[in-house]
């Protein structure tokens, strides 16, 4: 269905190409860079990135998945516990926090707000769109336009916002041209609902498909470093300086594994070296793979949080980077 557009897919995409293209300049000569990230605080020694070329954030991002219930289903063991998992993100000096509606469903997002509202200066939430979760087990991609609507707005009501800094589709849907689901993302950024827009679990093609109706200000796809099925992504994400938000960074899946795996042996020898663990390696490895990574690490653990915050600190050596490869 994607290969072959329908007349109202084409004609969407051309209407929202022009929009993006006439709005270009306007953007470029309006927004203004304010550096907003507390160079004090760890996380800012991860360095930091423009997301969309006018919000800056630290390259050590929180993803907020976690926070949510067993199977990230239903409300969390200890709301309360959460909630100081978010406020202890922000005083680490992490001021990009990634959601999703389908994160409960609707719970991350109510957490947030309950959290952090009003909302720190500089704090950048970053929400996704195009999941539907009929249960724990299934996760139903849905990029219907009007779908993709009414999930902006349920997620600015949660979230008590006037604009979404940045609003992702989530998912690709294989029912739904994507030029359709792009489209209607492109129009609610045009009505001020959306400040940025970001895909989510692409391939090249499907991000210049994306690229040739709007400015992608950032890619969330499957990396860390075993997993490394995006290359060909981030190295467009470089090339263009997009964003690039790895899910699943500290490779908790594949350590969990009984298949060994070269690389990732191989940082585990350097973690042991520097006296470190697993997981600030992993992020470590990321952060000095490209400058446009921001990992997203998640958890429900103040302990764990600042574990991984700590990583922003750790600088892997080129010579460390190659014994990785």
């Amino acid at each position: 269905m994607t290969s072959n557009l329908s007349r109202r897919s084409f004609l969407i995409r051309g209407t929202a190409a022009a929009t993006g293209a006439a709005l270009a300049p306007l953007a470029s000569a309006t927004a203004q860079r304010e550096p907003v990230v507390d160079p004090k605080l760890p996380a800012a020694a991860a360095g930091t990135l423009w997301i969309g070329g006018d919000l800056q954030v630290s390259r050590l991002g929180f993803g907020a998945m976690r926070i949510t219930g067993e199977g990230v289903w239903g409300e969390p063991r200890d709301a309360q516990a959460a909630r100081a998992v978010l406020r202890r993100v922000v005083e680490l000096g992490t001021n990009f926090i990634d959601t999703a509606d389908a994160y409960g469903p609707n719970v991350s997002e109510r957490l947030i707000r309950e959290a952090l509202y009003p909302y720190p200066r500089g704090l950048l939430i970053a929400t996704k769109g195009g999941y539907v979760r009929p249960s724990r087990e299934k996760w139903v991609p849905d990029g219907r336009p009007e779908h993709l609507r009414a999930a902006c707005e349920a997620s600015l009501t949660r979230l008590k916002l006037g604009q979404i800094d940045l609003y992702q589709l989530h998912r690709p849907d294989p029912q739904v041209p994507y030029e359709d689901s792009i489209g209607e993302l492109a129009k609610l950024q045009k009505a001020g609902k959306i400040r940025h827009i970001g895909v989510s679990n692409v391939d090249p093609q499907q991000l210049a498909r994306a690229r040739a109706i709007i400015k992608v200000a950032s890619v969330q796809n499957r990396y860390n470093v075993v997993e490394r099925g995006s290359d060909a992504v981030l190295a467009i994400c470089e090339r263009e300086h997009i964003a690039f938000l790895p899910w699943e960074p500290l490779a908790q899946s594949v350590q969990k594994s009984w298949w060994p795996d070269a690389r990732l042996a191989a940082l585990k020898a350097i973690a042991r070296e520097r006296n470190i663990d697993t997981s600030r390696a992993t992020l470590a490895w990321l952060l000095a793979k490209s400058p446009v990574i921001v990992p997203i690490p998640g958890t429900s653990r103040v302990d764990h949080l600042e574990d991984n915050v700590a990583a922003a600190k750790i600088k892997l050596t080129a010579q460390e980077m190659a014994r990785v490869g």
